[in-house]
């Protein structure tokens, strides 16, 4: 059985080496989704909840923006190309729409 680093080090350098630039600039936007989540949970846990709707209006953000990026990375993996009827171009319009009307949705669940 190969040690844990090995295998973490070969999978940077296979994400690295055969990842595109595109893919690997969403990756890097969905992290940020995910520390944004987390930040604001701990915040929730440390300081207290009270104004409650503006913490599930943004934890809800984050977790959706982190879907929505899940989606615009599965349509423009060019090895999943085949299996979608739209463009790159396509997805990225829809990511586009859907973060518009979320953050409308967000803003009007603010007050």
């Amino acid at each position: 059985m190969p040690a844990p680093a090995d295998v973490l080090t070969k999978l940077a350098r296979d994400y690295a080496a055969t990842t595109p630039q595109r893919l690997k600039v969403i990756d890097t936007y969905m992290a940020f989704c995910v520390a944004v989540g987390l930040i604001q949970f701990v915040y929730c846990v440390l300081v207290g909840t009270f104004p409650y709707n503006a913490f599930l209006a943004g934890f809800g953000s984050a977790i959706a923006c982190f879907v929505f990026a899940a989606n615009l990375r599965i349509k423009t993996n060019p090895s999943n190309l085949r299996q979608f009827e739209s463009s790159p171009e396509g997805a990225f319009a829809e990511f586009v729409l859907c973060h518009i009307v979320l953050h409308f949705v967000v803003t009007n669940f603010l007050g």
